[in-house]
């Protein structure tokens, strides 16, 4: 919960293309990537995929934060909110939605987690609600027993900071979490915000939504099966094309301004797992959408743009395929309560021409 405006490096990488990308090692984490080779290929996936499961469900929460940061201030405020979290990915994802009734009026974020099996580190995000067309740049780390930490770079208005999470008896009945920041590269840090949570209820449910949100993604909340049609090589002039099933369950979150979707494809090397975000600005009037590959959990890829016109939604982006720049597009259509397209396309050209790469059509389950 980095609360500042300042704190916006974002670490976009590219995505879509289902490429192999080196993840950043944590600045000033006690152990980088390499140290985990040897340990990585005797990771137990099955048991990361419960590395969370203390936090499923709903959950009333009691923060104390530190009113200034980094200025040697000790007044603290004091304040409560709600968070409720659910796993993707099979368990090595989590997504939990947040209100966050700060003294100056209540706001709504979002986390996602996700597990490197090549590292052994989660990597977590941060959506602020009041900023929703920015994810901030991930803190990295891992479990050790009943408490876990982790770190990662980042700014604070405007001169670079370390940021660090940690979660402190998990397995108790008030799990907590805090916050800190140091300004010398962790020889010192501050902790500037800790909360404690109170559990309401096992199975997690959707937090309120805003009765005045945008409600242009509102179809797409619930289960869904899926037909995927996938060609096979991109801009080669290819005409083979691969076809397999999926499902989709999506949830929405930020009050219902955003939605967050976790995607299983059963390909025929095996099944693909994926997150989808998608997060409204109500300044630009204009929708941002996210991916994570399960193939490469420690990145999210750079972000598309779009909008709604005439029941038909388009998305544009920059992205790279096999190491050459490109633009990404994709479009939602074919809208009912119980069914949708989405179609991705490419363009090589600056936009002249595209090529469709990807077609899912959509089929309501719940």
């Amino acid at each position: 919960m980095h609360d500042d405006k300042n704190m916006r490096s974002v670490l976009l990488l590219p995505r879509r293309a289902l490429i192999t990308c080196a993840s950043a090692a944590a600045l000033a984490f006690p152990f980088g990537r390499a140290a985990f080779a040897g340990q990585a290929a005797a990771n137990d996936l099955a048991a990361h995929a419960h590395d969370w499961d203390w936090l499923k469900g709903n959950w009333n929460v009691w923060h104390r934060r530190l009113k200034d940061r980094l200025v040697g201030s000790t007044e603290w405020q004091e304040f409560g909110g709600k968070s409720a979290l659910w796993l993707g990915l099979a368990g090595l994802a989590t997504i939990d939605d947040n209100i966050v009734d700060i003294p100056s009026g209540s706001y709504r974020g979002l986390t996602v987690r996700t597990f490197d099996p090549a590292s052994g580190l989660w990597s977590i995000w941060w959506l602020d609600g009041r900023n929703p067309t920015v994810i901030d740049p991930p803190v990295r780390g891992r479990f050790d027993g009943d408490n876990a930490a982790f770190v990662g770079p980042d700014t604070f208005k405007g001169r670079p900071v370390t940021v660090r999470f940690r979660w402190l008896d998990v397995h108790s009945t008030r799990p907590h979490w805090e916050q800190a920041m140091s300004a010398d590269a962790g020889k010192s840090w501050e902790v500037n915000w800790e909360n404690f949570f109170t559990r309401t209820s096992a199975i997690a449910t959707p937090l309120d939504r805003f009765s005045d949100r945008n409600r242009d993604f509102d179809f797409l909340v619930g289960r869904w099966a899926v037909r995927h049609r996938r060609l096979k090589q991109r801009l080669s002039g290819s005409e083979a094309w691969e076809t397999f099933t999926g499902t989709l369950d999506n949830l929405p979150v930020l009050g219902g301004w955003a939605n967050i979707g976790d995607n299983v494809m059963a390909r025929a090397n095996g099944p693909t797992r994926s997150i989808g975000l998608r997060a409204f600005d109500p300044k630009a009037q204009s929708w941002s959408s996210w991916w994570i590959d399960g193939h490469n959990p420690s990145v999210i890829g750079p972000p598309l743009h779009g909008r709604f016109a005439d029941g038909v939604a388009t998305f544009e982006g920059d992205d790279v395929q096999d190491g050459r720049p490109v633009r990404t597009r994709v479009r939602w259509s074919r809208i009912t309560s119980l069914s949708a397209r989405w179609e991705q396309a490419m363009s090589a050209d600056g936009g002249e021409t595209w090529e469709t790469n990807w077609i899912s059509d959509f089929e309501r389950r719940a």
